[in-house]
């Protein structure tokens, strides 16, 4: 796919093999099949696959924390929430994907009987990095949009304590509610969940000189 195809535009941290050979072209069947006995994860559009690179330790304590979260407040409830583990296929799109977080309100239904592709999240969380940024709240979002079950979209900033919450309103739109204080706190409805922002980012410690810090509180 062309770079700056209206089709797709690959996360910067998509690692991309540069070849004079033609690419080829992989159906979503071929693709699965290489995907689940590969090492790596890859996500999939438009015929080719795009390997993920692995993730820094302050994100991987932010989705820690927030699966651990989820996870306390679903005991006992039909709720069921995965980390990065679990891709996610949107049929309007053709993406697979596999975002930081995903919980899902009921039933899970899946692609196959794998149970390793899922249909129907109701909440999709993305933990954000300067390269992967833009497109998580451009392109990705738009993906996520085309899923009739997701009714909100949690964006989780890792270089500086900030979270963007939007929720789909019954009119189509969606509504952005922001957090940045350490007692601010975001109500989940899709999942019937609460989440405060002090339990987000636990451990989590920023460099005095980075771009955006805060000091905590």
């Amino acid at each position: 796919m062309p770079r700056g195809s209206p089709e797709w535009e690959p996360r910067r941290r998509h690692n991309r093999v540069v070849s004079t050979q033609p690419k080829a072209f992989l159906t979503p069947e071929q693709y699965l099949e290489i995907e689940r006995k590969a090492e790596y994860k890859s996500e999939y559009i438009n015929g080719e696959m795009f390997a993920m690179a692995g993730a820094k330790r302050v994100h991987n304590l932010i989705v820690a924390n927030l699966v651990a979260r989820l996870n306390e407040q679903f005991r006992s409830r039909p709720r069921e929430v995965y980390p990065s583990d679990m891709r996610v296929h949107m049929p309007a799109t053709g993406l697979y994907a596999y975002p930081d977080v995903v919980a899902v309100c009921g039933e899970p239904r899946f692609l196959d009987d794998q149970d390793d592709t899922l249909l129907n999240p109701g909440l999709i969380v993305e933990v954000l990095s300067p390269s992967t940024e833009a497109y998580d709240r451009g392109r990705k979002f738009e993906h996520y949009k085309s899923i009739e079950s997701v009714r909100e979209y949690l964006l989780i900033a890792s270089d500086h304590r900030h979270a963007d919450l939007y929720t789909r309103q019954a009119d189509g739109r969606w509504l952005l509610t922001s957090a940045d204080k350490l007692e601010d706190s975001l109500t989940l409805e899709s999942v019937g969940a609460q989440l405060n922002l002090a339990d987000l980012y636990e451990k989590v410690e920023f460099a005095v000189n980075a771009a955006y810090s805060r000091p905590l509180k």
